[in-house]
């Protein structure tokens, strides 16, 4: 079955689907196909816990239809290895919000309706 993955990294997220049986390896091959950083430079996390074993399926790792549809993917969090061989902290920038709706826009409170004159 398919899971739906949104992969972020500082302001940058990617979205993808692949099977819950795909090794963690290929999740990085289609990351490496977006952000041309190779696998070996990327770390993915999950709940703030790295995911090390390139070999575990995205099943192994707690992703199934459940918890990973198209309408709510999972998400996974995005590092790189810096030049020193040190790995950057992660961090993903928060989703925007959109602004309050103006007062115009707002539902009316229905207390305040038009009478309607009499026939």
């Amino acid at each position: 079955m398919d899971v739906f993955l949104m992969i972020r990294r500082d302001k940058t997220t990617i979205f993808t689907d692949a099977k819950e049986t795909t090794p963690l390896i290929d999740v990085k091959r289609i990351i490496e196909g977006i952000t041309k950083v190779p696998p070996e430079n990327q770390r993915l996390f999950r709940e703030d816990q790295p995911m090390t074993d390139d070999n575990k399926t995205l099943g192994d790792y707690g992703m199934n239809t459940n918890n990973a549809k198209a309408q709510d993917p999972a998400t996974l969090g995005l590092v790189y290895k810096k030049d020193d061989g040190e790995w950057e902290p992660l961090h993903i920038e928060p989703l925007s919000t959109p602004p309050d709706l103006p007062d115009v826009m707002k539902q009316q409170d229905s207390a305040q309706h038009v009478e309607q004159p009499a026939a």
